[in-house]
């Protein structure tokens, strides 16, 4: 594993939950730039005097799941899943009905990348909806947003880590706090 690239979609998980397949080349981290305001003068031109910083730059990682299973469309949209009437143990679902409510999937997500390392990301609210076209050269699929926001705890919105070396606190859903990273990288 070359450690100097970060590849390839492994695996897209919500808690304990791992979404099916994601379709081919519809994964995008979403790279968002970070943002200033630009005080200019009349006495300067062609340059401001002064750049106050907003924000720093985040993420919106989008993709389209593929696998359109009853358990993807229940988890991912929200709604009912339906069974037979002698499947007491509710193990096998038959069917699937939309929401009457707005779904609020909120949490932590870790994106699993094949290159070795993974995404963590403590909260951030899923937004997604039925797409794609009903025909016999593609499936529907259900595109999906992960907005990205501050923890509670005002922690860290994200990070990156070595997929087998995953730091304890994710366990709670949080990730190590800075100084505790910069003092693991000075010794």
């Amino acid at each position: 594993m070359n450690k100097n690239f970060m590849y390839g979609i492994g695996a897209v998980k919500y808690k304990d939950f791992t979404i099916g397949y994601i379709e081919k080349n519809s994964f995008d981290l979403g790279g968002k730039k970070p943002e200033a305001a630009k005080i200019e003068a009349e006495q300067v031109q062609g340059a401001p005097v002064l750049v106050i910083p907003q924000s720093n730059g985040g993420i919106a990682p989008t993709f389209n799941v593929i696998q359109m299973n009853y358990s993807n469309l229940h988890k991912l949209l929200g709604g009912s899943l339906h069974y037979k009437k002698e499947d007491s143990e509710k193990k096998t679902p038959i069917g699937w009905t939309a929401p009457s409510e707005v779904l609020v999937m909120q949490g932590p997500w870790e994106l699993s990348l094949v290159s070795g390392q993974s995404v963590l990301i403590p909260n951030a609210t899923l937004l997604s909806n039925p797409a794609g076209k009903l025909t016999l050269t593609e499936t529907s699929k259900i595109e999906v947003t992960l907005e990205v926001a501050m923890p509670e705890d005002g922690s860290q919105p994200y990070g990156v880590f070595d997929t087998e070396a995953i730091p304890d606190e994710w366990g709670q859903y949080k990730l190590p706090p800075a100084e505790a990273a910069a003092a693991a990288s000075l010794q």
